[in-house]
This record gives structure tokens, C-alpha cells and sequence, in this order.
């Protein structure tokens, strides 16, 4: 279906000193069904390896009030709403009141988002781009998974410097760790998973496309951020976590 996209992966020799300049088939246009299909496929697998705990671990890492005002808490690239639905679920086992809000550039992920959660939930999924989104209240958490690595490195300094001017408490990158070795497990185990076949192509590429440690520091300082300031920590499989916590 996008054999251009499929051929970059396959050229060149593989470096992990530096981030990868390759596409994926999430960010070209592809029809709603596709798309369904790829994100349902993709909940899976982020399901099968826990990839929430991270996200999870420093929520609960607050000492959160039961009563009071909702904690507003922004998912930027929500894709299909999984990690969000997941947050809900963390928020209702402990009886803390939360008003959550899922952003995605992409309409259809929107739309499918919010055909893939039970009526009874509260969750707000939004279609905008991040940069032009105003927040009609004030954000205290803002989240994100699997998002930054489709970004240039501008735009992710963008990204940290929008997360400080719009939440009040703290904001959390949950994001995968360049390296040779995830790089060739995922590309096996989602062949002998079944994956859906989009999957099996931009897991690698995103792996490719992420960022080590040493860059987020250098991303976080242009930002004007401190290395004091954010927490950087990698759990497996295969992923690093970006984390700042303002109160």
C-alpha cells in the first residue's frame, strides 16, 4: 500500500547514532478503516508490553486529592484513546475526579477514538494541532505517548515549551529508547505476533526515529529547562521517559 515508505526502511545501513529521517505509514493519508485497524492493532501491542506503566508509575507519584476540582489532564497525539481510556480506569480505582481530554491532529484517530470508548466515559476527544490548541481551561497534567519521535527536533523543543506555559503541575513523555536491539526484537516479535502489517513496518521506524537520553537533555535545555529540572529514565521494554514535575 506504500511501497515508497516500505523501501526507505529497507535502504541505507542502519545507524542508531543519530536519529532516522524515514516516514511512517500513520503519517500519510490512508483511508478511516486502515487507520482503525492499524490503531486497534497498535492498542494491542502496547497492551501486551505495559507500555502505560511508565505513564501510570509517575501519576501515581502525586498525592492527589479525592474531592475539589476535576485534574484536567491533556493527552497530545492520543491516537486511539487507549492510554487515556487507561488513565480513566487509574483515576476510577482511586476515587480521584478527572476531567481528560484527548488531542489528536488527525480526525479520523478522533473519530475512531471516541467510537472505541464506552458511552459512559467522560473523555473529550479534540481534533486540532497542538501548537494552535488554547485550552478553554486550565491544564494541570499534560500527557503524551508515542508522539514526540514524529517530531523534528524544533518542533519537540516547541512541544516542551508549550507543556511549561500550559500546565500548572507537570507534564509526562512516554516515548521509545533508539537502540540496535529493540530494533530487531520488535521487527521479530510483531512478525510472529501478527501484527497488523503498518505496525510491523513503523514500530522499527519509530525506534529509529527516537531520540537517546543525551538529546533530551540538549532538547530540554534549548527549551530553557535545566537538567535539575526534568526527570529522564528508561523502563523496558524499550522505553524513554521525559518528565517534569512543576509542583
Amino acid at each position: 500500500m506504500h511501497p515508497d515508505i516500505d523501501m526507505s526502511l529497507r535502504s541505507g545501513k542502519l545507524d542508531f547514532s543519530r536519529r532516522a529521517q524515514l516516514r511512517e505509514i500513520m503519517d500519510e493519508p490512508c483511508e478511516r478503516e486502515y487507520m482503525r485497524a492499524y490503531l486497534e492493532s497498535l492498542a494491542r501491542v502496547n497492551r501486551w508490553l505495559v507500555a502505560m506503566r511508565p505513564t501510570l508509575a509517575w501519576l501515581d507519584g502525586f498525592h492527589l486529592p479525592r474531592d475539589g476540582e476535576p485534574l484536567r489532564i491533556l493527552d497530545v497525539g492520543c491516537g486511539y484513546g487507549d492510554g487515556l481510556r487507561r488513565i480513566e480506569r487509574w483515576a476510577r480505582e482511586r476515587e480521584i475526579r478527572v476531567q481528560l481530554t484527548g488531542l489528536d491532529l488527525n480526525p479520523d484517530a478522533s473519530a475512531i477514538a471516541a467510537e472505541a470508548t464506552e458511552a459512559e466515559s467522560e473523555i473529550e476527544w479534540v481534533t486540532g494541532d497542538v501548537f494552535a490548541y488554547l485550552p478553554q481551561q486550565r491544564v494541570d497534567i499534560v500527557v503524551s505517548a508515542l508522539f514526540t519521535h514524529h517530531l523534528s527536533d524544533e518542533d519537540v523543543v516547541r512541544f516542551v515549551r508549550w507543556m511549561e506555559s500550559h500546565c500548572a503541575m507537570g507534564w509526562f513523555i512516554n516515548d521509545l529508547s533508539r537502540a540496535s536491539m529493540p530494533y530487531h526484537q520488535f521487527k521479530w516479535f510483531a512478525r510472529l505476533a501478527g501484527v497488523h502489517p503498518g505496525v510491523q513496518h513503523d514500530g522499527p521506524v519509530s525506534i529509529q526515529r527516537a531520540f537517546v537520553a543525551s538529546e533530551w537533555r540538549k532538547l530540554c535545555e534549548a527549551a530553557g529547562l535545566n537538567a535539575q529540572d526534568v526527570t529522564i529514565a528508561g523502563w523496558k521494554p524499550a522505553r524513554l521517559c521525559v518528565s517534569r514535575r512543576t509542583q
